[in-house]
């Protein structure tokens, strides 16, 4: 088992990097930062963007892995989240994963800016363009079809081969997402119903084939042994933050204190 930060960009970028490091040395394998253009409007909270603060504290680390959790691939052109991921894999020596998925919500991260927010349109869109970015990291790339053309290679070719991680994330208990992770890396199981249990997430993973080598990346909730995760499946798990009250002190607290096992 291997135990990881997902951290709001919502502070100050510096701040922001001090914690990535921090983690490092508290003993934490992973830091991974939220990636949204905004957040509840009405709050007004500052969003940084975390593939600039990923860079940043790649240069500052040297042992944890570093990536996002989640990108919403649909919003994004996927050659330059291939160019980002290979630039952030370069800076730290092969550590970079990416994590994708729908995005939500939709209409703050989507139709606010006149991009589509439906679900299946996005489902889509993430699908054709992780056929891209997966062919972009490994080499040229000849691909027409009903969301992108590309006719290119792109160069340098990551440090990890043959390209870093690809985590799709889904909610509990819908199979396509769980379909979608599988012919990729790894998968992040989310549910707005409650807490995923071990129990839950054994259940929801139960009878899928998947590789041989694949991550499972779950939300690590206060007061379940970490042993019961990794008998359900776990590979990964992430402790996290809502940016809410006296939030940076408090996750600064929780990233020194170390993970929970």
């Amino acid at each position: 088992m291997r135990f990881a930060i997902n951290l709001p960009p919502f502070a100050p970028p510096a701040t922001l990097v001090g914690l990535a490091v921090d983690a490092e040395q508290a003993g934490w394998d992973g830091v991974f930062f939220w990636d949204h253009v905004t957040w509840e409007p009405e709050r007004r909270l500052d969003v940084h963007d975390p593939w600039v603060l990923l860079g940043a504290a790649a240069t500052g680390t040297e042992r944890v892995l570093l990536g996002t959790m989640v990108t919403p691939l649909a919003r994004r052109r996927p050659w330059k989240v291939a160019k980002e991921l290979t630039t952030l894999d370069h800076l730290s020596g092969g550590r970079a994963v990416l994590g994708v998925g729908l995005g939500a919500p939709a209409d703050a991260e989507f139709e606010a800016f006149g991009e589509r927010g439906e679900a299946r349109h996005r489902a889509a869109v993430l699908d054709e363009g992780l056929m891209v970015l997966d062919g972009l990291l490994r080499g040229p790339v000849d691909h027409d079809g009903e969301h992108f053309t590309v006719r290119a290679e792109m160069l340098p070719r990551p440090v990890r081969q043959p390209r870093p991680p690809i985590w799709v994330a889904g909610e509990s208990p819908h199979r396509r997402p769980l379909e979608r992770a599988a012919r990729w890396d790894g998968f992040v199981p989310l549910s707005r119903t409650g807490t995923l249990t071990p129990d839950k997430l054994f259940a929801y993973l139960d009878g899928m084939e998947r590789p041989s080598v694949w991550d499972v990346v779950a939300l690590h909730p206060d007061g379940i042994p970490a042993d019961e995760y990794a008998s359900a499946g776990a590979t990964w798990l992430v402790e996290g933050i809502s940016p809410d009250g006296d939030w940076i002190n408090t996750l600064r607290a929780m990233i020194r204190r170390g993970p929970r096992t």
